[in-house]
């Protein structure tokens, strides 16, 4: 018998050295290769498991692309829209999802509530490697779900999970976490880059060749991306993140990766006594401790996929003894608020340089879209001169270099969701109402072509 080989694996690319380095030569990430022993034990079911892949595309010839026809995706309500509009309409029939987060966020929460609804007509199989049997039972008297057709197996194993999973025959599997699932066929700790992407592939064989649909949870690092290589992101089929404060009740989910719908949804929750509760309005959550008649605090309008979003942008600049002013922001890009107070101080003459200047999306929002600029540019001003942006007044638009106002996508659909919420004025770029003028009962558009023109409708609407 063959002696073990050690290697070293990086555990953000998965690609393998001979010997330890301080940066991987594939990725460029700094001390990420870990050791891992490698035995003729791991080769053999690699190749088994490579032969059984090719049997789920056909027959392993060439098709012509003019013969290939559209498969028709079933999919499954899990029982909370906001779940089902990030998945794009539910889980497919043979599809792997990957779900992560921190440690508290809710995640068992969210599977055990997805179980239960996914049981009214579909056979559910939980494997848990983390909780016993009683633990599960408890979450559920209190959530109130009854499982009459839910399954629970408290197995770690690799092998036996693959064994009972042949005789229950579930629709769906459920697996937390991916982490702590080992095989005895490789010589390696759970939770090694070896274990994790060995089991992952499994699982995945098994739902593409059988039609089972599954769910994999994922443990996060201290980077917060989720623990293990980052080929098991290729590997899936979606790639969720939940997220949020553990100390606050609203929580948001996000897809990554969607290989059957779209990448730009959100879905809201808010965690209660009786769990994970969805948001059906999360404008109003956003904008329901709005202080009034405070400097330094302007509405924005942003769209998440095809539902826009009301937040609040809130700034704060003051004045610093320091040499080196400070600048710090939460749910906004760093670089892009260092862009907008160069424009600001350029175009303007405003003496930022001298004040530390904070920013904050309320909610734990994250505000990626240029549309967002105006808004965080009339708060910084706002707080600077001392001036309050009016409570009834909201701010649209993308803010150039030169000063200059652009147009911005979907105006027409920011303006009736801004006015659904009782705002009676908006602010917007003059390109958007140049050829088509918006019209929308309740609210009046203001149009602006600058920075400079953003400026004198704050003054005139004090």
């Amino acid at each position: 018998m063959k002696s073990p080989k050690t290697v070293f694996v990086c555990t953000e690319c998965g690609a393998q050295t001979p010997k330890w380095l301080g940066k991987c030569p594939h990725c460029g990430r700094w001390n990420t290769l870990v050791e891992e022993e490698v035995t003729p034990e791991v080769e053999a079911p690699r190749t088994a498991r490579r032969t059984s892949m090719n049997g789920i595309g056909g027959e392993g010839k060439a098709t012509r692309f003019a013969d290939l026809t559209v498969s028709s995706y079933i999919r499954s309500e899990t029982g909370l829209g906001e779940l089902d509009r990030v998945l794009g309409g539910g889980l497919v029939t043979g599809s792997v999802v990957l779900l992560s987060g921190e440690p508290g966020i809710g995640k068992s929460t969210l599977l055990m509530q997805i179980s239960d609804a996914l049981g009214q007509s579909r056979k559910v199989l939980y494997v848990s490697g983390e909780e016993s049997g009683g633990q599960l039972k408890l979450r559920a008297q209190r959530l109130g779900i009854l499982g009459e057709r839910l399954y629970i197996l408290t197995e770690t194993n690799l092998e036996q999970i693959l064994s009972e999973a042949n005789e229950i025959k579930p629709d769906v599997m459920i697996l937390d976490s991916i982490q702590t699932i080992y095989s005895d066929k490789i010589n390696s700790a759970p939770g090694s880059i070896t274990q994790i992407r060995e089991c992952t592939l499994t699982f995945i064989n098994k739902a593409k060749s059988e039609g089972i649909s599954m769910l994999l949870v994922g443990h996060v690092n201290k980077e917060g991306g989720i623990a293990g290589p980052k080929v098991l992101e290729h590997m899936v089929d979606a790639v969720l993140y939940f997220e949020g404060e553990r100390q606050q009740a609203y929580r948001i989910i996000r897809a990554v990766k969607n290989r059957y719908g779209s990448t730009n949804e959100i879905g809201v929750f808010e965690m209660t006594d009786r769990g994970l509760l969805e948001v059906a309005n999360p404008s109003e959550m956003l904008l329901s401790g709005r202080p009034k008649n405070v400097s330094g605090n302007c509405a924005l309008c942003t769209i998440e996929g095809t539902r826009p979003l009301i937040a609040e942008v809130q700034a704060l600049v003051t004045p610093t003894v320091f040499p080196s002013p400070r600048r710090t922001c939460n749910g906004i890009d760093y670089n892009r608020m260092y862009l907008i107070l160069a424009v600001l101080e350029k175009r303007l003459g405003l003496k930022f340089y001298q004040n530390d200047v904070y920013l904050n999306v309320i909610g734990g929002l994250s505000i990626d879209e240029p549309a967002a600029d105006l808004a965080i540019a009339a708060a910084l001003i706002s707080s600077l001169t001392d001036r309050i942006v009016p409570d009834d007044l909201i701010v649209i638009g993308e803010l150039g270099l030169a000063g200059e106002c652009r147009a911005v996508a979907n105006p027409e659909l920011r303006v009736r969701e801004a006015a659904r919420l009782g705002f009676t004025r908006a602010i917007i770029p003059y390109r958007n109402v140049e050829k088509r003028p918006i019209s929308v009962e309740g609210i009046k558009i203001i149009p602006v072509r600058s920075v400079y023109e953003v400026i004198k409708e704050l003054k005139n609407a004090e």
